[in-house]
């Protein structure tokens, strides 16, 4: 997934794109933080399977890559928000495609497949 640091290269789009929002929690997070900033630990309550770790290493790739931006509050305690950069909400059209992929997916398995309702609705 995303580097930090270093020069990536890319046969292709797709690739680039995958390795900057894809994998198992950077869509999710990306989801939940796109109608509005959210704490770390809300993104840990609706995301009770994600350590806090990969969390925290998720949310520093995204930040990297400029799609989350961090923001810090000068209060006691300290108050950290993460949200969509600019460049960032391009991706939501994607999110929502994917969306009505899933449901479409879902639908054809449901026989096979159990689901929690933990995302919002896309409009």
């Amino acid at each position: 997934m995303g580097e930090c640091s270093g020069k990536r290269e890319y046969g292709c789009p797709v690739e680039a794109a995958i390795d900057i929002i894809g994998g198992k929690w950077k869509p999710v997070i990306l989801w939940h933080i796109r109608d509005r900033p959210l704490r770390f630990t809300e993104i840990r309550a609706i995301l009770p399977n994600i350590t806090q770790g990969m969390l925290t290493r998720q949310l520093r790739e995204l930040e990297a890559d400029l799609v989350v931006s961090r923001t810090i509050f000068a209060e006691v305690p300290p108050r950290v928000e993460y949200s969509l950069t600019e460049f960032g909400k391009t991706v939501i059209p994607i999110l929502d495609d994917l969306c009505e992929w899933g449901k479409v997916y879902l639908k054809m398995n449901q026989e096979r497949i159990r689901t929690r309702e933990t995302c919002p609705s896309s409009n």
